[in-house]
């Protein structure tokens, strides 16, 4: 299982969760992205970065809520292709 990252991250990018992830698997390109992603592959389930976010955007995959299931996808895509994921962001 994975946590992902998910609307409410876009734009704030607080960057909590990055610093309590123990093992670095939460990435953006500064200048590029406008919300942070969770690399599925590097997740070791921990769950250190959902109590860390300040604006709850996070959420573990089987906790993820319908409305935000399109985010699963998005954060997965960015480690294959970034762009691709960027123009999947909402504006």
């Amino acid at each position: 299982m994975t946590y992902y990252i998910t609307q409410p991250c876009i734009d704030v990018m607080d960057q909590s969760c990055v610093d309590v992830c123990p093992v670095d698997c939460i990435h953006f390109e500064e200048g590029e992205d406008r919300m942070l992603y969770i690399d599925p592959d590097e997740c070791i389930d921990c769950g250190a970065c959902e109590p860390a976010c300040p604006v709850n955007a996070i959420y573990a995959e089987d906790d993820l809520p319908d409305d935000q299931s399109a985010f699963a996808e998005i954060n997965v895509l960015w480690y294959q292709d970034a762009a691709a994921a960027r123009e999947k962001v909402p504006a």
